[in-house]
Parts: structure tokens; C-alpha cells; sequence
């Protein structure tokens, strides 16, 4: 009976295994599944370029990066013409953060196919992070010849104009994003930012839709609360801060100017001192953070812990100076 039973189980694992070989990767199938599947493959047919690319996009997804590449590269080197793999390739050196050999990739992919849009988007992509941003230009704007509707492409000439302090075509790509994709919430965000960078209140209606499409945009939900501190509507600032730290505890940026605005409109020195005393322990080396709490402290009269404070941010930067002022006063 045990030997019956021990064959029934061999079969029914034979079964499973043959089973398993033979099943076809779809898109809904989870990523451990695919390399499951992937796996057994490739272990009957080791050199084969078409599973080893799978596999290599499935490892990428799964941030496996260094088998990603691996695979990958037996991919190429099996096809080097390979399009579809070149691209693979540079969006796996990309993702590890080898931009030099992702630049180099697409480069041996244009020559293969100079009129490429998407090996265009992606050298311009390429290009953009690592701040050349000239010749970024150049490849986004030979996307957006063939296609004046690519969001990545405008989006990303837009940040570009910006970045070189030319407001007007930032202003105007942006808001090309905006009208052709109204759910695209960077588009929103970054006319919030210009906007506010100029105190215009249109920064509100932008920021405010940011937030709408992203609640959780910390990044959209500080420059509001900004926005509304430099016009002294401390109250929506406050609100927003606050939102902010339900989010993140530990953002010294919005624990500091909840502190500023406790210290320099409200005169709460005391809880002044309690908001700067979390931006510090969130972050260290803030300067602004100690030389503030040093004010607060020096208001509320406590001398050394003021004296304290302001050599800290001091010892931070020598030549800092609120905190060198606020020494002076001590004296």
C-alpha cells in the first residue's frame, strides 16, 4: 500500500511539474509566478534570448537588478539588433543607476533605429536625469514632432524650461499637460509651484487640484501651507502642516515653520521651542531650526540654552548669520 501510495505521489509532482511547464505566461499573472514559470522554461532551453529577456523584465519588476542584467545581456548578446532587448537593457542599467551605460545602450539603439520614437523618449528621459538638459531638449522635442500629445515628453520639456528659468514655456507646457490630461497631477503641481514662486493665487487653484488627484502629496501640501504663510494666512497654514505630519512625523521642514509661526506671530515661545525641538530631532544638521529655537529661547529669557543653540547652528556653519547675531545679543 505505502509503495502504491509513494508512485501516486511521484506521478501527481511529475503532473504538476509538466504542468507547470507548459503553462503561458499572461499579464495578470503574479511576477513570482511568471519567474516560476520562467524558470522551468529556461532550464530546458538555457540560450534562449526570448525567455532570458522575460525573465530579465520580470527580475527588473521584481528589483532584482543584478540577474536582471545578467539575463539580459546573454539576451543581446544572442541578438544585438534586438530592439526590444536594447531598450530592456537600458532600462535596467537606468534603474540601478547607470545612466552612463543605459546612454550608451539607446545609442547603439538608435543606430539601429534612429527614428525610433520610443528609443527617442528615452534618450531624452536619460538625458533629462542626468541634468544635460540640452540635449534632453533635443530628443523630447523630436518626440513631440511625431507626437504633440505625449505627456512624458511635455511634461518633462516643460520641467526643463523651468529648471532654465524660462517661465513663459513652462507655464504654457504645463498647462498643455493640464488640458490633455486633466487627471496628470505633476502638471497641476508644478503650475502650483510656479504661481506661488511669483505669490500669484492662481498657486492655490493648481496646488489645491494636486491635492485633489493626490491627496498624500506632501511635496504639493507644503507648498500650499507655504504659499499661505508668506501671505500671513496662518491658519490654512497651519491646517496643511499639520496634514503634513499626520502623513510624515518626521518632516523637519513643517515641524520648523509651525515653530516660525509660533515664534514670530503668535509669540508662543514655549511651544515655539517644542515645534523647533522635533524639527532638530528629525533632522540634525538644521540650522535654521537651532538658530530659531535659539530666538525662542532667548525671548523666553532662558540665556544659556540660547547661547547653546545658537553655537550649535554655528558650529554647522561659521558664518551663519542669525546665529551670529544672535551671539551678539547675548553679550
Amino acid at each position: 500500500m505505502k509503495t502504491i501510495y509513494t508512485y501516486c505521489l511521484i506521478a501527481l509532482l511529475s503532473l504538476t511539474v509538466c504542468s507547470c511547464r507548459h503553462r503561458q505566461l499572461t499579464d495578470d499573472m503574479a511576477d513570482s509566478t511568471k519567474l516560476e514559470l520562467l524558470d522551468l522554461n529556461i532550464e530546458r532551453d538555457p540560450d534562449n534570448p526570448e525567455l532570458l529577456a522575460s525573465r530579465a523584465r520580470v527580475l527588473l519588476n521584481l528589483h532584482r537588478l543584478q540577474e536582471a542584467a545578467y539575463d539580459i545581456s546573454r539576451a543581446v548578446k544572442a541578438k544585438p539588433d534586438n530592439l526590444d532587448y536594447l531598450l530592456l537593457q537600458a532600462d535596467i542599467h537606468f534603474a540601478g543607476g547607470n545612466i552612463e551605460e543605459s546612454y550608451r545602450t539607446l545609442e547603439t539603439a538608435e543606430r539601429i533605429a534612429p527614428d525610433n520614437q520610443e528609443v527617442q523618449l528615452k534618450m531624452g528621459e536619460v538625458t533629462f536625469y542626468s541634468r544635460d538638459y540640452d540635449r534632453s531638449l533635443i530628443y523630447l522635442s523630436k518626440v513631440t514632432e511625431h507626437d504633440a500629445n505625449n505627456r512624458t515628453a511635455l511634461f518633462m520639456k516643460g520641467f526643463i524650461y523651468m529648471e532654465k528659468g524660462d517661465t513663459v514655456n513652462a507655464v504654457q507646457l504645463f498647462n498643455r499637460v493640464c488640458d490633455r490630461f486633466p487627471d496628470y497631477a505633476p502638471a497641476f503641481e508644478q503650475l502650483g509651484v510656479l504661481y506661488a514662486s511669483v505669490n500669484n493665487p492662481m498657486a492655490v487653484e493648481y496646488l489645491s487640484t494636486t491635492l485633489r488627484l493626490d491627496p498624500s502629496n506632501t511635496n504639493a501640501m507644503y507648498a500650499l501651507a507655504l504659499f499661505y504663510q508668506d501671505r500671513e494666512e496662518m491658519d490654512q497654514a497651519e491646517t496643511l502642516y499639520h496634514q503634513i505630519l499626520d502623513l510624515n512625523p518626521s518632516s523637519a521642514d513643517a515641524w520648523h515653520n509651525l515653530g516660525f509661526i509660533e515664534l514670530f506671530h503668535y509669540h508662543d515661545y514655549e511651544r515655539a521651542i517644542e515645534y523647533f525641538t522635533h524639527a532638530v530631532e528629525a533632522n540634525s544638521a538644521y540650522i535654521e531650526a537651532y538658530a530659531n529655537r535659539g530666538c525662542a529661547y532667548e525671548a523666553a529669557g532662558n540665556t544659556a540654552l540660547a547661547r547653546a543653540d545658537f553655537q550649535t547652528a554655528l558650529s554647522l556653519n561659521a558664518a551663519y548669520q542669525p546665529a551670529v547675531e544672535g551671539l551678539k545679543r547675548l553679550k
